[in-house]
């Protein structure tokens, strides 16, 4: 069964984990189509082969330069001078310094491209694929502990990218450059006491790494909980204050990062722990090593020479050594978030594309829903056995009390789910059977709750088809009755709008929202309780505006107000996920039934308001009862 869920916390849950995660990212490292890339990454292991030549050749150089000198030291200094055999060694070991070192940044350099490659592709991938995920997942996730897992991920590409390749493959090439050099050239004891030395650092290493491992895996499942607690409070900041509630929201964050504080400090006690061992084994090799050399030196199979360049190659090899218990570390945890990265990439949208499927094709916009059955949990059905016609250039709306699956038609219609039974067509076509990207391009949303991105006017009505002229953009706004406003303000279209647009009014964001569908010119408009969070006023003149965007247009209106519907050409009332009544405002008022119950009741809820409005006006009432006076709902 496909994943369709996400866990930012848990670990491991992949099936092949770090090794599957190691073979997912080769494909960047080689990407087809690119044979520039595929150079570069040839040309730098040659780079890295080319830079360990030269490293080994130092020490070897560095003792025959000390065995020259040892044999010309009774020489006089001009006899030296002249014979240049102690020069041209000391330079020959200065080229390999300087060759060893330059080498290896031109292989950073050539291998730069393909690495920013790699971890551009896979964000961008990440990218697309949430946006492609369905609606249930984005419902459910964490925000903050999502964009910690792929801000880690990325940089744990880097990383993997930047390190195993340049450093633990060229170690590995050294230490058997090293090993094979003292075996033939010096002593095979100290070969085998070196590569004995290497071994067990590697296996201590890796033994006490993994140990460690559940300490970073705690930080990272506490950091993420901080993060989501975080940015969830942050985001809902008025509610904070509407509450007081700053120390709570204190408090929650502190017990996400007191259980950090906690993994962090026994993280940082297992990594001494770590580097003592690791010191202890490098000490006894090094020291073990330079004792058996010394021991030859004195036997005379070994030149004081020799022994220099064994003490040089020890701590030429121990220096990445060191190196290396870092970089398996933080490879191990690099692998450990790179696999949460590309265990995100294995969740599956809900909804997706049949192979093969077309764009929706042209028409007028009618849209027939067939015996549509429809549940979130199948425990709890939401539409039964649901059909309904709306001709096209009509406008039909859809009321009930809340929970009877008004907001579901909207999100059915969009796709964000799929019907589990039935059909639901536009113009004769299933949408199931039609692209979601052409699908959605019919049909434009003014929803209740409006969110608009943190950027100006002019870019948030632009965003409803981003093509658009300046000229299209102020028509547009003219026709939502927004253009007055913005021209009103300081900035005019440029004015920000702040962060879900919390800068300007409910009213003026719904008429920016207003503004983006005229702006999108779809066939069908959909308006899902457009105005139900807006004050009487505002809301005649936005219903004014949405008459004028609708004419002529296939119209769906999910209304809770009934007042702001009664000139629609039907109205349908659910009740249970199934059609109660249908008919005309007049039509439905005469029958007596379960819509002129609902109007009866809000009527008298205008009435009862509006008489505390005048009696607060004349002063009977003070404004602080007819606040706190409660209205009978539906």
């Amino acid at each position: 069964m496909a994943k369709t869920t996400f866990d930012t916390d848990s670990v491991g849950t992949r099936k092949g984990g770090q090794l599957r995660a190691l073979a997912d990212l080769l494909p960047y490292l080689w990407p087809a189509g690119r044979l520039d890339l595929k150079i570069r990454v040839i040309g730098a292991v040659l780079f890295i082969v080319a830079s360990k030549i030269a490293v080994v050749f130092v020490p070897i150089l560095l003792g025959r330069a000390v065995d020259s000198l040892g044999a010309l030291s009774n020489t006089s200094p001009i006899v030296v001078g002249a014979v240049g055999v102690p020069v041209g060694i000391i330079v020959m070991y200065g080229i390999a310094r300087i060759a060893s070192q330059a080498l290896g940044q031109l292989r950073d350099a050539i291998f730069a491209r393909v690495s920013q490659n790699a971890i551009r592709t896979v964000a961008l991938r990440t990218f697309r694929h949430l946006h492609a995920l369905s609606l249930r997942f984005h419902l459910e996730r964490q925000t903050g502990g999502l964009s910690r897992v792929i801000e880690r991920g990325t940089k744990a590409i880097d990383f993997i990218l930047s390190f195993s390749l340049f450093n633990i493959v060229p170690t590995l090439l050294e230490i058997g450059l090293v090993t094979a050099i003292l075996l033939g050239r010096y002593s095979w004891t100290i070969a085998l006491f070196t590569f004995s030395t290497v071994a067990i650092y590697i296996a201590y290493t890796m033994t006490v790494t993994e140990w460690r491992l559940k300490y970073r895996r705690e930080m990272n499942r506490s950091d993420n909980e901080a993060m989501t607690k975080a940015i969830d409070s942050l985001l809902n900041f008025e509610t904070v204050k509407y509450f007081g509630n700053e120390a709570w929201e204190a408090d929650r964050f502190n017990s996400a990062m007191r259980n950090y504080e906690e993994a962090a400090v026994k993280n940082t006690s297992s990594l001494a722990i770590l580097n003592v061992g690791q010191a202890v084994v490098m000490g006894i090799g090094a020291t073990g090593a330079l004792l058996i050399a010394a021991q030859a030196v004195v036997r005379g199979s070994m030149s004081a020479g020799d022994f220099v360049a064994v003490s040089a190659f020890m701590t030429q090899l121990f220096m990445p050594l060191n190196f290396l218990g870092f970089v398996y570390r933080q490879i191990k945890q690099s692998l450990v978030d790179m696999e949460k990265m590309f265990e995100l990439l294995d969740v599956e949208s809900e909804v997706k594309d049949a192979p093969g499927v077309k764009p929706l094709k042209g028409g007028e916009g009618r849209i027939t829903f067939d015996a549509v059955n429809f549940s979130y949990d199948s425990r709890r059905p939401i539409l039964r056995d649901f059909s309904l016609e709306v001709a096209a250039g009509t406008t039909v709306a859809v009321v009930g009390a809340s929970g009877a699956g008004k907001s579901t038609l909207s999100r059915l219609m969009y796709r964000f789910y799929d019907v589990d039974s039935g059909s639901i067509r536009i113009d004769g076509e299933n949408i199931a059977d039609v692209t979601q990207g052409s699908l959605r391009a019919a049909i434009g949303v003014v929803p209740q709750d409006t969110v608009l991105f943190n950027d100006t006017i002019r870019y948030n009505i632009r965003y409803g088809r981003p093509d658009a002229t300046d000229d299209e953009i102020v028509a547009a706004a003219k026709l939502a009755s927004i253009h007055d406003f913005i021209m009103s303000t300081p900035d005019g279209y440029e004015t920000v709008v702040g962060e879900r647009g919390l800068k300007i009014s409910g009213g003026e964001k719904q008429r920016v929202a207003i503004a983006r569908t005229i702006l999108k010119r779809p066939r069908i408009l959909l308006f899902d309780e457009a105005t139900s969070a807006l004050d009487s006023r505002t809301e005649k003149d936005i219903q004014q505006s949405l008459r004028e965007v609708s004419r002529n247009r296939t119209t769906m209106t999910i209304a809770h107000r009934l007042s702001t519907i009664i000139h629609a050409d039907e109205i349908v009332v659910l009740d249970k996920g199934t059609i109660a009544e249908r008919g005309r405002h007049e039509e439905l008022l005469t029958r007596g039934g379960l819509y002129a119950t609902m109007w009866r009741r809000q009527q008298e809820a205008a009435e009862h308001l509006k008489a505390l409005e005048e009696a607060a006006d004349t002063g009977a009432v003070s404004p602080i009862k007819r606040v706190s006076e409660t209205v009978p709902g539906e």
